[in-house]
């Protein structure tokens, strides 16, 4: 990372969408609930993708592919090709760290042909020091340029906030300034209660934004998964990983927590989904995905 301050973080203000306003869509064509599961495999594995689709087809409206600085994996528009082939719309995160504009462009339209669910628009982590430090970070463009270039092409675009990251303040305005530029709908980061993620969008409709939102839930059944969950930014509720790392059958506890939580964030006013987000266990792909399958089956009622 360079010595420099982020401007996003010392800035002040929020960057203005300069564009024109974007043409509002319809998010999506059912008044239900929506389901997102993060899609967690191991990297270039196709064996592992089969059998993680495998274990969580039937138990959500679909998953959620991260990039992430240090586990890359498939490209975005293989991995939205075979999700599909295993019925899983796929909901690709598509990152400014790694590609210029160009690429970018190129990345939106493949997606767009192979079908993908949608695309959530993200600027994407620095790179820490000791990941590749052979190779080099973009950052043409932002997220919210991103999220125009997906919407004039019609795909269904997704943008990120995480509300207690720094700089706090900024977040609501940032998510109108995305909102303009084209987003359809906001996937939040974690935090630890669903009355921050109510403060939230309260303060986020204050500032112009009215985004529907999609909240994280955190999926931990164990130290491992708990510890992958508690990073900068990201809120987990203390006592509620007591009571799952310490009870007698932490998988069926961490079920429970994690239903809970998603039931409790869908009676929230704004909050049109939840994001099954985590590890979920530190036992394997395979097994983590089947309880990420376990809490979307009973939130769906399935």
């Amino acid at each position: 990372m360079a010595s420099r301050p982020c401007p996003f973080a010392t800035s002040g203000e929020a960057v203005s969408w300069l564009g024109p306003p974007a043409e509002k869509r319809p998010l999506l064509g059912s008044s239900k609930p929506l389901v997102l599961t993060d899609f967690t495999v191991r990297p270039f594995d196709l064996s592992s993708v089969d059998a993680v689709a495998t274990a969580l087809h039937g138990s959500c409206d679909g998953v959620l592919v991260g990039e992430h600085h240090n586990r890359p994996d498939f490209p975005p528009t293989l991995m939205t090709s075979l999700l599909a082939a295993a019925g899983l719309p796929a909901w690709i995160t598509l990152t400014c760290r790694d590609r210029n504009r160009v690429v970018l462009e190129q990345e939106l339209a493949g997606l767009l042909a192979a079908g993908a669910a949608g695309v959530l628009c993200v600027t994407g982590d620095g790179r820490g020091h000791d990941v590749r430090p052979d190779v080099t970070q973009v950052f043409d463009i932002d997220s919210t340029r991103l999220a125009a270039l997906a919407a004039s092409l019609g795909l269904m675009v997704a943008v990120a906030e995480a509300p207690d990251a720094p700089p706090i303040d900024l977040r609501p305005k940032r998510l109108r300034e995305k909102q303009r530029a084209g987003a359809q709908v906001c996937l939040l980061n974690h935090v630890a209660s669903p009355a921050r993620v109510a403060e939230f969008i309260g303060q986020a409709q204050a500032n112009g934004a009215s985004l529907p939102i999609i909240a994280g839930v955190a999926v931990f059944t164990d130290e491992r998964s708990a510890r992958a969950l508690s990073l900068p930014g990201l809120g987990l509720d203390p006592v509620v990983v007591e009571r799952v790392l310490s009870a007698k059958d932490p998988v069926a506890a961490g079920i429970e927590a994690a239903v809970t939580e998603a039931q409790e964030l869908l009676a929230t006013d704004g909050v049109v989904g939840v994001n099954l987000s985590g590890l979920a266990s530190g036992r394997g792909e395979v097994f983590a995905a089947g309880i990420k399958a376990e809490v979307g089956r009973e939130v769906l009622g399935r």
